[in-house]
């Protein structure tokens, strides 16, 4: 081991429970559920891989406590109170399992969703401390509890932190004084109105979060462990709408000072830890943070919670810098380090860490594709970059028994996976790179300072392939001869994809200049930019020369900007959006080009034809497939495969995940 990374693998104390590292497994509602409302085997093994790990503490997605006040549909969150029998079967065996790595688990527990509830997610009515409107749909009411619904709640807790006891959870985190759920919702101002004991001043609004401590403590004993899920500030500009990083709003929510005060009434209280951050659904970036936010960006609130509280601090958010981390622990703004997605993309980060491998952890993109976007369409919660993420015992890869010759053509995302897979069959590989580096687009795509990961992700791969002695052949296009004169099994086609090239008057112009040219540092863009294209390309370009304080108006055909390509998760797309306004990109839609002229653009809007002055014209308005050789080639040899953007162009999860499943399969 480092010794600079020691300090991160002395264990911890929440209550008297040691853990054996400062890392825990953040809180996410990734595994599935039964018709019980039981974890199943799936979930079993996911969180049993991160066990196997190394990371010293795992926190469970939310539990529900009870179905009935607000009633949920089913195969949601887990329950324990709805068949206890059925959730202890797999729960006990889930810990035990855990257990035997050395980890310790403990189980979240909510009060429910409130007015964040996402309409699908309900069964019945909407419910909160006081009369409201749900946060996704103002149509759709939320009414009042009653004292009588959230003494019953607080019962629920109380059984449902008994059945994870004897389930063999080491402990119990409360869902939460957090992101503007119900619990949370209690603790403001802005949305308690009440009048009963659940109401009133900073006390009043904080019983409920205090009762519900009690109850548990009373039932399971007073060493058993409760920690608190805890948001130092809300970060609500207006119902719906989050205040960004450095923008000066007026907090409509929980600011830092009540936030510090509520935690000393917490602690008193007899919480034994908070695991904190920031945000609330209507600031949903600030609490699942894009890659648009800079690592460890809840470290300048904790550092000040730590100054009123005297026990554990423990702190997700972009901490998968273990430079960072070990630094913020030595400078007292933590006390443990979480992660979230980080342990998606790699479940062995804590255990790589240890070994002296950084290389090998792979990193998180902070995309949020292959989790909540995958989520949000209905499929298996998952990772973009880690296609066995939440799907154990669905695939793998297996050592196969024959020897095989393998060729790939391309190394961008698709053909690195294509190539380590099959290198991990025991398969002999030889790749082909046309240009003189691995990394295809996400070499292009990692130049803003908010992309490195995608850099750190091409740097990986190159890490993988030299390990696995996969033969890359860099700067040599590869031939239909070439790839004879290797005699291969199979073939991987990933030649990826090229600009689309609209044939306008003045489009030879050298004022127009194609958007990966700008980013890769063949053009240069001038000072006042005309971005055509508003997908994440062009939107993710327009924030990067802002940057470089460039005038920039980003020119978009469709109504709207970010509706091209696959659909962006919410968070990650709210946050762009309102970054773009606060950098004052200006974007014109239902707009489409004409012309290049000397002075800049003609454009045709709704409103008549107009024009725009620009040193810049640079072009985002997508790709097309690459894949002339995989036609020269496709019936020449047995088993041939397009990949990648050469088949369809999509994303990285798409490029990725296809090459895996199929690379393991042939």
């Amino acid at each position: 081991m480092d010794q600079k990374y020691r300090a991160l693998f002395e264990p911890f104390t929440i209550n008297k429970l040691q853990i054996k590292n400062k890392f825990f497994m953040a809180p996410m509602g990734i595994p599935l559920t039964d018709g019980n409302r039981a974890y199943t085997n799936d979930a079993m093994e996911y969180y049993v891989a991160r066990a196997k790990g190394g990371v010293g503490l795992i926190i469970t997605g939310a539990n529900w406590v009870e179905n009935s006040t607000e009633k949920h549909v089913n195969f949601s969150f887990p329950c324990p109170t709805n068949n206890p029998t059925a959730y202890m079967k797999i729960a006990t065996e889930m810990t035990e399992r855990i257990h035997t790595f050395g980890s310790k688990i403990f189980m979240q527990l909510t009060a429910g969703l409130g007015r964040s509830a996402v309409p699908m997610l309900l069964d019945g009515e909407c419910v909160a401390p006081s009369p409201t409107t749900n946060r996704w749909d103002p149509r759709i009411p939320c009414r009042a509890l009653t004292t009588e619904e959230v003494e019953r709640i607080v019962e629920k807790f109380a059984e449902s932190a008994k059945i994870a006891q004897a389930s063999g959870f080491d402990g119990i985190e409360v869902h939460a004084v957090h992101e503007g759920y119900l619990l949370d919702c209690f603790t403001m101002s802005l949305f308690n109105q009440r009048t009963d004991k659940y109401g009133g001043d900073l006390r009043g609004r904080l019983t409920f979060a205090i009762e519900i401590l009690q109850a548990i403590k009373k039932t399971c004993g007073k060493d058993f462990p409760v920690i608190l899920r805890f948001s130092i500030k809300s970060y609500i500009k207006a119902l719906r709408q989050g205040g960004l990083p450095g923008e000066e709003f007026t907090e409509l929510g929980r600011d830092v000072p009540e936030a510090l005060e509520a935690a000393k009434i917490l602690e008193e209280a007899g919480y034994d830890g908070f695991d904190a951050d920031a945000g609330t659904y209507d600031a949903w970036y600030w609490a699942h943070p894009p890659m648009y936010f800079k690592k460890g960006m809840y470290l300048s609130l904790t550092e000040q919670l730590k100054k009123v509280v005297h026990v554990p601090v423990m702190v997700a958010g972009r901490m998968d810098n273990p430079n960072m981390a070990v630094h913020a622990l030595a400078e007292g703004k933590l006390d443990a380090v979480g992660l979230g997605r980080p342990l998606l993309t790699d479940p062995d980060y804590p255990n790589k860490l240890k070994r002296d491998e950084i290389a090998d952890i792979r990193p998180c993109l902070s995309c949020h594709d292959g989790c909540i976007a995958r989520s949000f369409s209905g499929a298996r919660a998952s990772c973009a970059v880690n296609p066995e993420c939440n799907r154990e015992w669905m695939v793998g890869i297996t050592r196969d028994s024959k020897s095989k010759n393998v060729v790939v053509v391309g190394g961008g995302p698709a053909g690195m996976e294509a190539a380590r897979v099959s290198a991990l069959r025991g398969y002999r590989v030889t790749l082909f790179e046309a240009t003189s580096r691995l990394g295809g687009e996400l070499n292009i795509g990692g130049v803003p300072d908010f992309k490195e990961d995608d850099l750190a992700l091409a740097k990986w791969y190159e890490h993988q392939l030299k390990k696995l002695d996969v033969q890359v052949l860099l700067n040599t296009k590869a031939t239909k001869e070439m790839i004879e004169g290797f005699h291969p099994d199979i073939v991987y086609v990933a030649e990826g994809s090229t600009p689309v090239q609209l044939k306008l008057p003045g489009i030879e112009s050298e004022k127009v200049v194609n958007a990966g040219d700008v980013l890769a540092g063949k053009k240069q863009a001038g000072q006042k930019c005309i971005i055509v294209g508003g997908g994440l390309v062009g939107c993710e370009l327009a924030l990067h020369l802002r940057s470089q304080d460039k005038e920039v108006t980003i020119l978009e055909a469709l109504p709207d900007i970010l509706k091209a390509g696959a659909p962006l998760a919410p968070m990650n797309e709210w946050m762009l959006r309102d970054l773009l306004n606060f950098k004052k990109v200006r974007t014109i839609t239902n707009a489409r080009l004409s012309a290049i002229t000397e002075e800049g653009a003609t454009i045709f809007t709704e409103s008549g034809e107009q024009a725009l002055l620009a040193d810049s014209i640079i072009m985002a308005v997508g790709y097309k497939p690459n894949n002339s050789l995989y036609a020269q080639i496709k019936n020449d040899f047995d088993n041939v495969y397009n990949l990648g953007d050469g088949q369809k162009v999509r994303n990285i999860r798409a490029a990725i995940w296809d090459a895996y499943e199929v690379a393991r399969s042939v």
